[in-house]
């Protein structure tokens, strides 16, 4: 079963926070959400195999640690999965980034893949799949669905803030999967909306709301 790691650093705790708040401006919370990618992507690299390379200094030859040529992918689900993206990239400016785009069918309830866009060698990364909510679930499992039908194999989700309900479906669904995020909260309420949450997070980045 893959682990479910619950951020407690204080910056992430404090910005996550700023960002629940009904004040917090589209542009406040776009950066927010910025800074938050940024710093659980600092938390979520932390085991990135290293290799012994030699270099030179200014001084003398060295050997020194660097990445070992792991390959990372990141997929946000589109449309408030976009707003993890740059924080993310911040911190790893060669990374390749797909796209996952869903919509409830109306009937079903179920979603439907409208737009899957990925690296072509996914197969060979390791793979983010963000988003800033983890409610029903739904759209995680089928994003992850989707990637894994395109050979991608070492994934990880990460969001902001997630229902227990939505851990446990995507644990069930995809039972190899570690989930990182940085806010556990209560619980869903009768629209499946995250209690206490932060409201509609696409809303909130693009100023839709």
């Amino acid at each position: 079963m893959g682990k479910v790691y619950v951020f407690d650093h204080p910056l992430i705790q404090h910005k996550t926070a700023l960002i629940r708040q009904t004040e917090t401006t589209t542009k406040d919370f776009r950066r927010l959400v910025k800074e938050i990618a940024m710093l659980m992507g600092y938390e979520a690299t932390r085991d990135l195999p290293l290799k012994d390379v030699e270099i030179e200094t200014p001084i003398c030859k060295a050997t020194v640690k660097m990445l070992g040529g792991e390959d990372i992918a990141i997929v946000p689900i589109l449309r408030a999965g976009l707003g993890l993206v740059d924080g993310f990239l911040e911190l790893v400016p060669n990374a390749k980034v797909g796209h996952v785009g869903l919509y409830r069918d109306p009937e079903t309830h179920k979603p439907v893949e409208y737009y899957c866009k990925l690296p072509a060698d996914i197969d060979k990364r390791k793979i983010f799949v963000v988003d800033p909510m983890l409610a029903t679930g739904g759209s995680a499992i089928a994003a992850i669905d989707f990637v894994k039908q395109r050979g991608g194999k070492d994934i990880i989700f990460m969001c902001m803030i997630a229902a227990p309900e939505g851990i446990e479906a995507l644990q069930k669904a995809h039972p190899d999967i570690d989930i990182y995020i940085a806010a556990k909260d209560e619980r869903l309420n009768e629209n499946a909306y995250i209690v206490p949450g932060l409201g509609d997070a696409g809303d909130r980045i693009f100023g839709t709301k």
